[in-house]
This record gives C-alpha cells, sequence and structure tokens, in this order.
C-alpha cells in the first residue's frame, strides 16, 4: 500500500538543482530561485535533509584560502548532474548565467564535507546542461544534453572510469536515442533506461519543432549496444524534467512539462524491463501539485520529492513563463509500517466526525507522522 505520507514547507526554494541520498540523508546541490540573485559569482550552495529529524541544514561555505583552492568548489549553476559513488559525489555539466555551461568533474567528500577536482584524462564531454548522469560499478555514464559549444543536442554517450578517472567517448552500436535535454537515465541491472526529455523533430538543433518522446530507450553497457526492442503499451505522455528512480528492479517516473501540451504532471508510473510494460501508480494520500525540474532521491523504502516548479494558480496549469518556485517536500511510502497507518486511521476518522475538509486533513496527517514537525524544519545546527 503506497501513501504520500508527509508534507513539510519551509526548505531550500530550488529548482533545477541536483541531489542524491546517502544513508538517511540528502544531499541537494545548487539549483536556482526565481527573483535571487546570479549574477555574482558564488559557491554552489549544498543543503542536507535529514530524513529521520526530518529537517534541513545548509552547510557553511568552504573556505578556499587562496584562488588554487577556489577552483576545488563548484560555482552556483543548475541544470547538473550529481551521483554517488561509495562515500563520494560527482558533480558533472550545467550552467550559470554568467559562466555558461561547464565540464569540470567537481568531487565532494560526504564525510568531511570536502571539495577537490580530480586530475582526468581521456576525451572530456564537451560542456552542457539538461544532460544526464548515472554509476553502473565504477563507471558514471553521462548522456545527452545541450551542449554549449555547438548548440545543439546530444545523444552521445561518455563514460568516466573512476579507478583511473580515464574519460572516453562510448562507441555504441544499434539505432541511438534521438538527440534530448532534460529527460531520464535509469540503470537497472547493466542496461540504461532512458525515457523523455526535449529533442527537435527534424535533428540536433533546437528550433520551434519540439518533440517529447515517450518511448523507452535501452542501452545495454555489456554490448555497448542500443537494443531493438518492443513498443511498450500504454505509456505515459511524453515529457521533460521530470524525475525518475528505480525500486526493486523496476522504472518509476514523476512529474515533468510538455510544452506542446502546455501541461505539467504529477502522476506516477511505473515501468516493468521484463514485461516491458507501463502501468499508472495511485498512491494513497495527496500528493504534490502538478511540477517539473523537482529531485526525487530514494531513502529505504521511502521517495523524498523536493522542490521543483509549477504554474501559478491564478494562471491555470499550462504556461511556460508564469510560475512559482517550491520549498516543500513530500515523502512517498512504499510500505508505510502498521504503527503509521494505524495512526492515519485514526485521525481521518476524527476529522471525518468534525467534517473538517481534505485539505485541512491533509495538513494535520502530515503534522502527526512525525514529533519533530512542531519545531522549525530548517536549521543551521543539524
Amino acid at each position: 500500500m503506497w501513501r504520500w505520507t508527509t508534507h513539510l514547507d519551509g526548505g531550500p526554494r530550488r529548482v533545477n538543482h541536483a541531489a542524491v541520498s546517502m544513508g538517511h540523508k540528502v544531499y541537494s546541490f545548487g539549483g536556482y530561485c526565481s527573483g535571487d540573485d546570479y549574477e555574482t559569482l558564488r559557491q554552489i550552495d549544498v543543503h542536507v535533509f535529514n530524513t529521520v529529524s526530518l529537517r534541513w541544514m545548509k552547510l557553511p561555505p568552504v573556505r578556499t584560502g587562496g584562488r588554487e583552492h577556489a577552483r576545488d568548489v563548484p560555482y552556483m549553476r543548475y541544470g547538473h548532474t550529481a551521483v554517488l559513488l561509495d562515500d563520494t559525489i560527482y558533480i558533472w555539466g550545467g550552467r550559470n548565467d554568467t559562466e555558461g555551461a561547464c565540464n569540470v568533474l567537481y568531487a565532494f567528500h560526504v564525510n568531511n564535507h570536502r571539495w577537490f577536482t580530480p586530475k582526468i584524462s581521456g576525451t572530456v564531454p564537451g560542456a552542457r546542461d539538461g544532460h544526464s548522469a548515472c554509476i553502473l560499478g565504477k563507471a558514471m555514464y553521462i548522456f545527452g544534453g545541450y551542449e554549449q559549444l555547438a548548440d545543439c543536442f546530444s545523444n552521445d554517450i561518455h563514460k568516466l572510469d573512476t579507478t583511473t578517472m580515464a574519460w572516453s567517448l562510448v562507441n555504441a552500436r544499434g539505432t541511438p536515442a534521438r538527440w534530448r535535454d532534460f529527460h531520464s537515465a535509469t540503470i537497472i541491472g547493466t542496461k540504461m533506461f532512458v525515457f523523455g526529455g526535449r529533442a527537435d523533430r527534424f535533428g540536433p538543433f533546437h528550433s520551434s519543432n519540439e518533440i517529447y518522446c515517450n518511448k523507452i530507450k535501452v542501452f545495454d553497457t555489456e554490448t555497448n549496444s542500443w537494443l531493438n526492442t518492443a513498443t511498450a503499451q500504454l505509456p505515459p505522455e511524453g515529457r521533460r524534467s521530470h524525475s525518475a528512480f528505480s525500486y526493486n528492479g523496476e522504472l518509476y517516473i514523476f512529474g515533468g512539462y510538455n510544452a506542446r501540451l502546455d501541461r505539467h504532471f504529477n502522476d506516477l508510473w511505473k515501468f516493468n524491463p521484463e514485461a516491458f510494460s507501463w502501468k499508472k501508480v495511485e498512491p494513497q494520500g495527496k500528493g504534490p501539485c502538478p511540477r517539473r525540474r523537482q529531485c526525487c532521491c530514494l531513502v529505504g523504502d521511502r521517495i523524498i520529492l523536493f522542490g521543483g516548479t509549477s504554474p501559478c494558480p491564478e494562471q491555470g496549469m499550462g504556461d511556460e513563463f508564469n510560475l512559482m518556485d517550491h520549498s516543500d517536500i513530500y515523502i512517498l511510502d512504499f510500505s508505510p509500517n502498521l504503527k503509521m497507518l494505524c495512526k492515519l486511521a485514526v485521525i481521518n476518522y476524527s476529522l471525518d466526525q468534525q467534517g473538517l475538509p481534505h485539505d485541512i486533513r491533509w495538513e494535520l496527517n502530515a503534522m502527526t507522522t512525525n514529533s519533530n514537525i512542531s519545531r522549525p524544519i530548517f536549521s543551521s545546527h543539524g
């Protein structure tokens, strides 16, 4: 029984950020917020969410002690990726309004919160944003994105061997996935599953002919081949800037945006790679409003979803530009325990007797899921 169990507000307001989970904590890097100053170059910010206490902490800026050390810390950016390998988080790509796109590899030690730039070799991918990154074994795979120098979408696969810190361009066989950005790529087993993103009908260069593919493309890392697969029945609408994650060998996607439909989504879909089929998932509880550019991180049997942007309520559910950025967190529990379910049942019964509206009921439910909610959820002391 899947259920949206917790809804909290008051965290960092972030869009197009990147995040990973380690243990019971979620580490969020960068992104932007409408109205903030991004002309001034500054260090990327790091926010940490404790999924036990349900509190945010912002890490203090790094003391660099000189220009050489300053280069080890990434500048504020959006459209980048973050992946976790052992106790190190690798940040790659993204762009800044003043510096443009980046192709420097940055590393962040989770244990001591220190940044460094690994010494790398090989064929470094061109600077870009809107790409995907995923880890398999000791390798990081980069796919797609919008390349700044070429000024076009990409469909190349680049591989970073973290044992040698050498980049290589993968010579992939088969028919590749279309050039795209703001898609998702998820590793299940030894295969990479690519879904969605923004592409152009006529090729790699961006024009007014955007398309949003809803077909799954599969890359086999063992044979370095794009596979010819059957067409999955009843897939979700094509979209970009959605979230994707794997759980128990299946692929899930949430939210996103389709400009051709002028529509934001808040639906949850499950893809079974064995049956090659989609199924829409309907969790209990009240989930997030339609949005894009949020982050989703798996922590145990729970999904921590936070941030993103949505149309302003007075503007309806579409519109590319009249958007509001979110500072909220939703928790989707794949297997809520009996104590949690009993507590929610008692609360709902009590509120039913009082005739309270559904929205009030939902907020009260969220407030009762953890005793720490009565305290501020943003802390500078951890």
